[in-house]
């Protein structure tokens, strides 16, 4: 019986010293690569703080400008058309999919995700999209791409951002009757492409154009335009400060940001730990909260509240609120065919 009461008392014992080890061993460090200002901080609030302390993990932020000769870190925040380029340059590890944990609620991931969240070296986190805004009209307010193109009943100037073919290519294909199955076929070939053009023509004597980002809400407030394409986030910022435009949500084109590993990080298990954490439904909630970007889990949605300092509902904002039309950007075709289209591009807008 003495024997058994030692055995028993020694177990105890070593119990208790493997969980002082726990608590006092140094801690493993993952440094999580994000970005500056309001999205990185969400992004500490809502993922990397909770990680560490539910693991025990040291996690270091690091920033960056998203350049790929400048890749640190074990886990980067990517916006996807980087993401994809440094996978097909072999600078990501990549990723396991089948390893991504099921939704809120239980529905597997790989249905959970929306759809071109995942991919072979990176995994979606959130999700931003072009969106048309418009100023007042008389009677019905425009609520569809068509009304965008629709110049009789809708009258005015069209403001469309001018640095690139894309989203104003697939914007016109769409309006134009193309099935969003079939846009980037269609973008794929010469008539295809003057197609989009030639509706983007269509817009013609009341096409203006616009370079920066916040200049397009500024054209609508200013009466400069009465329709303008404009990233959602805009939308948020005009709210904060009183502005309410009439929003088209109708064949929004969204993208990501996503999470990736650095080929060869030697810490590539419990980054990929982080990055199942980061993009479970409550995490990516979390950052919605904070800042207007969807959660790229369908689940997510449903756990955006209210923001926790300004108390603002935050879903209406969500891309992912309003998703029944979205169309989903694909960096691959423009990784691919760039080179071509933007050729195009600027010779169609020197002729405008």
């Amino acid at each position: 019986m003495a024997r058994k009461f030692l055995t028993i008392a020694v177990l105890f014992l070593l119990a208790g010293l493997a969980a002082l080890y726990w608590y006092m061993r140094p801690l493993p460090i993952l440094t999580v690569t994000s970005w500056a200002g309001a999205y990185g901080r969400a992004q500490a609030a809502a993922q990397m703080r909770p990680f560490a302390s539910a693991n025990r993990v040291d996690v270091h932020i690091a920033q960056w400008e998203g350049e790929l000769s400048d890749l640190k870190g074990d886990v980067i925040d990517f916006e996807l058309p980087k993401a994809v380029e440094a996978c097909h340059r072999g600078l990501l590890e990549k990723i396991d999919a089948a390893s991504l944990p099921d939704g809120d609620g239980g529905t597997p991931a790989a249905r959970d995700f929306v759809p071109g969240a995942i991919g072979a070296c990176w995994v979606g986190n959130n999700v931003y999209s072009q969106i048309i805004i418009s100023g007042k009209f008389a009677g019905a307010a425009p609520a569809t791409l068509a009304d965008f193109f629709d110049r009789a009943k809708f009258p005015g100037k069209r403001a469309l951002k001018r640095g690139s073919g894309k989203y104003n290519l697939e914007m016109a294909l769409l309006a134009d009757g193309i099935a969003p199955k079939d846009v980037y076929a269609t973008l794929s070939t010469d008539l295809g492409l003057a197609r989009a053009l030639h509706k983007l023509d269509s817009l013609s004597p009341d096409l203006i154009w616009y370079d920066k980002d916040n200049e397009s809400l500024a054209l609508i407030q200013e009466g400069g335009a009465m329709f303008a394409t404009a990233l959602n986030i805009q939308l948020f910022d005009a709210a904060q400060h009183g502005a309410k435009p009439n929003v088209i949500w109708d064949r929004q084109l969204y993208e990501f940001d996503a999470f990736g590993i650095p080929a060869g990080d030697p810490k590539k298990n419990l980054a990929m730990d982080y990055i199942r954490f980061a993009t479970g439904a409550k995490a990516l909630a979390g950052v919605a909260d904070w800042q207007p970007f969807g959660p790229a889990r369908r689940s997510g949605l449903a756990l955006v509240s209210e923001n926790p300092e300004t108390h603002v509902a935050m879903r209406d904002f969500m891309p992912t609120a309003h998703f029944d039309t979205a169309f989903a950007v694909d960096d691959e075709w423009w990784r691919d065919n760039s080179a071509r289209v933007d050729r195009a591009w600027r010779n169609w807008l020197a002729a405008h």
